[in-house]
C-alpha cells in the first residue's frame, strides 16, 4: 500500500512544478517565494486521508500493489483533492474568523498575508486544474474528472452557503435563531459541505481512474455508504470541537462562539427543557470564555458525550452492514472499509 511518505514525496515534485510554472509566467523573484510559502503552509500538513483514499481505492480495485505509473496518476488525483481541500480551508478560516489550523495560525492570520489569503485560495484551485490537465488531458476520462471536480466543488460551496447563512442571519444584528437549528438542516449542510468532497470524490476518482464500469461508479450503494460516512465524520468533528483538547485537535474549536449549526447544539435543543433552551439562547453564539463554558456545562448536563458514543456505535454498525453488501455493487468492500478504519474513533 502506498505510504504517506511516498505520497508526500510526490507533493514535493508537484509543488516544484507549480512554482516553476508560476515563475515562468511572472519571472519576478517574489513569485516563486510567495507561491512556495502558501503551498507549504496550507497543502501538506493535514491527515491526507482524502488524497491517499484515491490510491487505496485503486489498489482495492486492482487487487494488487500499484505500478509506478498507476501510483503517480492516482497520487496526482489525490493531491488535486488535497489542493481543493486547502483552498476550502483557507477561505473557510477567513469566513469563520478562525484562529488556528493544524496547530499553526490560519493562513490569513500570518503576518504580511491577511486578506491576500483570498487570492491564494483562488490560486490553489487554479493550480489543481493545471495539475489535472498536465497529467490527464490525453486520457479518455479527462473530461469526466473535470466534471467530477466541478460538480463536487459546486455541492461544497452550496453547503458552505447554507452553513454560513443558517445563523445568525444577515441583518439579524447577530441574534441566533435556534429554531433554524434542525437535524434536517444540519444533515443538508454536512452532506454538501463535507461528505461529497471528503468521501465521495476520492473514491469516485479511484474508480474512474481504474476504469471501473459505469454500473459500479453509478451504483446507488456508493453514495449511500460514503455520504453516510461523511455525516459520521462531521458529527465526530463537531464533538471534537467541543470536547478534544486544542493541543490534540490541532486547532482551537470555535463552533460555539461562531453559532455553528453543529450536531451538539441540535441534539442539545432536542433534549433541552424550557430553562435549558433559555440558557442556550443566552450563551450560544456569544464570544467570551464564560459563554463557552456555560454552553459546555449544558452539554455535559444533557449527557451529549454519552449521546455521541451511542451515535458512533450505531453509525459504525450501520456502515458495516451496508459495506457487507458491497459485492453486488461491483466496488470492492476494501474501498469502503479502509476509509472507515481511518476515521472510526479518531481523536483529531
Amino acid at each position: 500500500m502506498t505510504t504517506r511518505e511516498q505520497f508526500l514525496a510526490l507533493y514535493q515534485e508537484l509543488r516544484d512544478e507549480i512554482i516553476a510554472d508560476a515563475a515562468g509566467i511572472l519571472p519576478l523573484p517574489e513569485v516563486a517565494s510567495l507561491t512556495c510559502a502558501f503551498l507549504e503552509h496550507n497543502v501538506p500538513g493535514g491527515k491526507l486521508n482524502r488524497g491517499l483514499t484515491v490510491l487505496h481505492t485503486l489498489e482495492a480495485l486492482r487487487g494488487r500493489p500499484l505500478t509506478v505509473a498507476e501510483a503517480r496518476s492516482a497520487g496526482v488525483l489525490g493531491w488535486a483533492i488535497e489542493w481543493l481541500q486547502a483552498s476550502f480551508l483557507v477561505a473557510d478560516d477567513i469566513m469563520d474568523a478562525s484562529i488556528t489550523r493544524r496547530g499553526a495560525p490560519c493562513w490569513y492570520r500570518v503576518p504580511a498575508v491577511g486578506m491576500i489569503a483570498i487570492n491564494d485560495a483562488f490560486l490553489l484551485q487554479s493550480q489543481l486544474t493545471r495539475m489535472l490537465r498536465k497529467q490527464f488531458s490525453g486520457e479518455p476520462y479527462y473530461v469526466r474528472l473535470l466534471e467530477l471536480f466541478a460538480d463536487i466543488k459546486w455541492y461544497t460551496e452550496l453547503g458552505q452557503m447554507l452553513d454560513l447563512t443558517t445563523s445568525p442571519l444577515p441583518g439579524s444584528g447577530g441574534e441566533v435563531d435556534l429554531e433554524r437549528f434542525t437535524m434536517e438542516r444540519y444533515r443538508a449542510i454536512v452532506k454538501h459541505k463535507t461528505a461529497y468532497y471528503s468521501f465521495l470524490l476520492p473514491v469516485l476518482c479511484g474508480l474512474v481512474l481504474g476504469g471501473a464500469p459505469a454500473e459500479a461508479v453509478e451504483h446507488p450503494l456508493v453514495p449511500r455508504v460514503l455520504l453516510l460516512m461523511g455525516e459520521y465524520f462531521q458529527v465526530q468533528d463537531d464533538y471534537l470541537d467541543a470536547f478534544a483538547p486544542p493541543e490534540v485537535l490541532g486547532k482551537i474549536g470555535t463552533d460555539i462562539e461562531d453559532a455553528k449549526c453543529s450536531w451538539l447544539v441540535v441534539m442539545a435543543l432536542q433534549r433541552a427543557g424550557a430553562a435549558q433552551r433559555e440558557a442556550l439562547k443566552a450563551h450560544y453564539g456569544r464570544h467570551g470564555a464564560e459563554h463557552v463554558t456555560a454552553v459546555k456545562a449544558l452539554y455535559a448536563e444533557l449527557k451529549l458525550e454519552e449521546a455521541f458514543l451511542e451515535y458512533e456505535a450505531a453509525s459504525h454498525a450501520e456502515l458495516t452492514g451496508l459495506i457487507a453488501t458491497a459485492a453486488g455493487s461491483g466496488v470492492p468492500a476494501a474501498a469502503f472499509t479502509m476509509l472507515l478504519e481511518k476515521i472510526y474513533k479518531r481523536a483529531k
